[in-house]
C-alpha cells in the first residue's frame, strides 16, 4: 500500500474507473535507419585552444589579479618584436579565453567551422572584443584549425552605483566560421571492406529490425553483432563499395522499439515517459497528516505622551489535517501511465507532485518501467 498526500484523493478517486481498463500498447515509431544509427568512424572531433580577446571597453581581466593574462600578453608582444619585460601592465582591455570547436567528419583543409569563446579570468564582459589568432588542438596535440575574428555575444551586463541588470551570459561568445581547418583527419572510408552501424539507443529488437530491413533490400548484407551494432558487408551479388551500400539502405524505414522508461528531472520538475510504461494493480491510500503554522505578529504601540515603548506581540496559528474519513482507491492493472498523467494534469496536480507519485509507485513495484533521475 502506498500513501499519498490528501490533495490527490479526489484525483485518484476519479481516475480509478478509467484506469481499470487496460490500454493497448502503442506501436513503435517508424524512422529512417540513418536517424537511429551512427556510422563507424563518421564522427566529430573536439578541439580546444587558449587565446586572448582584445579591444574590450574596460571589461577585461585585471592583470594584477590574473597573472596568466599578463604573461600571455608579454609573450604575444615579444613574438611581434615588442619587449615589455619588467613593465607593470594595467590594462583591462584584454581577456584570457578558452576557445573550443567541433571538427566535423571529413572536414577538408580550408573549410571553416564555428568556435565558442569563454572567459577564463575575471573579465565581466566580452562584448565588442576580437579574438587574436589562436591555434586549436585535438587530444593528440596536433593543430587542426586556427581561429580569429570578432565575437558575437548575446548576453549583456549594465550597472550603476545603486542598481545593475544582467541578461544572458556576457562572458561567453561565438564566432560563426571563425576557424579555418588546417589539418584533415585521415580515414579512407571507400576502401573499407566492412562497416559497423552503431545504434544511438541500443536495443535487441531494433537491431534485428534494422538487419531485416537491410537484408530485404540487399540479401546477406547485414548482421547483428550485439544490441548496439549491426555490421554491413557488401555481398557477392552487390556491385559497389561499402559507401554505395550505405547510400542504398540508410533511408529504409524501420520501427524503433524502446524499453519502458521514465526520465525525471527533479530540479526543473520535468517528466518524460515512454508510451510502453504500464501500472500494475495497486491500492493507493488517500490519507496524510498536514500541519500548517502561520505567524502574524501584532505591534502594540503606546498612546502619545504615555511614555511607554512599542512592543511586538507574537501570534501563532496552527492548523492540523489528519486526513480522517478517506479511503483506498484501487487502480486496475494494465493502465497506461499516459492515462494517469493526463487525468492528474486535468485536475491540477503539479509536475513535482507527479514526480513524487511516480517514485512511490516504483518503490511499491507497481510501475513497470525504469526511472532515471537527473
Amino acid at each position: 500500500m502506498t500513501r499519498f498526500p490528501s490533495r490527490w484523493a479526489k484525483a485518484l478517486a476519479l481516475l480509478a474507473m478509467s484506469l481499470a481498463m487496460p490500454c493497448a500498447a502503442q506501436a513503435g515509431a517508424t524512422s529512417r535507419i540513418k536517424d537511429v544509427v551512427d556510422v563507424e568512424n563518421v564522427r566529430t572531433n573536439q578541439l580546444v585552444g587558449y587565446g586572448l580577446v582584445v579591444g574590450l571597453p574596460g571589461t577585461g581581466d585585471r592583470t594584477r589579479n590574473i597573472p596568466f593574462t599578463e604573461e600571455t600578453m608579454q609573450a604575444m608582444l615579444e613574438r611581434m618584436g615588442v619587449n615589455i619585460r619588467g613593465t607593470q601592465m594595467r590594462t583591462q582591455n584584454v581577456a584570457a579565453v578558452s576557445v573550443t570547436a567541433t571538427l566535423p567528419p571529413f572536414a577538408r583543409a580550408g573549410s571553416t567551422i564555428d568556435v565558442q569563446v569563454s572567459a577564463l579570468g575575471d573579465a565581466t564582459s566580452l562584448q565588442g572584443g576580437t579574438l587574436v589568432v589562436t591555434s586549436l588542438r585535438a587530444l593528440d596535440g596536433e593543430i587542426y584549425a586556427v581561429a580569429q575574428g570578432s565575437l558575437a555575444v548575446s548576453g549583456f551586463k549594465a550597472q550603476g552605483q545603486a542598481a545593475s541588470i544582467t541578461r544572458g551570459v556576457s562572458t561567453s561568445g561565438r564566432i560563426a566560421g571563425g576557424a579555418i581547418v588546417e589539418r584533415e583527419v585521415p580515414y579512407a572510408l571507400k576502401s573499407a571492406l566492412t562497416l559497423k552501424l552503431a545504434l544511438k539507443n541500443p536495443d535487441f529488437t531494433t537491431a534485428s529490425r534494422i538487419a531485416e530491413a537491410i537484408n530485404g533490400q540487399v540479401p546477406g548484407a547485414a548482421e547483428v553483432l550485439d544490441p548496439a551494432t549491426v555490421q554491413l558487408t557488401p555481398t557477392g551479388g552487390f556491385s559497389g563499395s561499402v559507401i554505395d551500400l550505405v547510400t542504398q539502405v540508410e533511408n529504409l524505414p524501420v520501427s524503433v522499439d524502446q524499453p519502458a522508461r521514465v526520465v525525471i528531472n527533479e530540479a526543473s520538475g520535468t517528466v518524460v515517459m515512454g508510451s510502453d510504461v504500464r501500472i500494475s494493480p495497486v491500492a493507493i491510500a488517500q490519507g496524510g497528516l498536514t500541519i500548517s503554522v502561520r505567524e502574524t505578529p501584532l505591534a502594540s504601540q503606546p498612546e502619545a505622551l504615555a511614555g511607554g515603548e512599542t512592543v511586538v506581540l507574537p501570534r501563532t496559528q496552527i492548523g492540523v489535517d489528519d486526513g480522517g474519513g478517506r479511503a483506498l482507491a484501487m487502480v486496475g492493472g494494465g493502465a497506461s501511465l499516459q492515462s494517469l498523467v493526463s487525468g492528474l494534469n486535468a485536475l491540477g496536480v503539479s509536475p513535482r507532485d507527479l514526480i513524487t507519485i511516480l517514485q512511490a509507485l516504483r518503490s511499491a513495484g507497481a510501475l513497470q518501467a525504469d526511472i532515471a533521475v537527473q
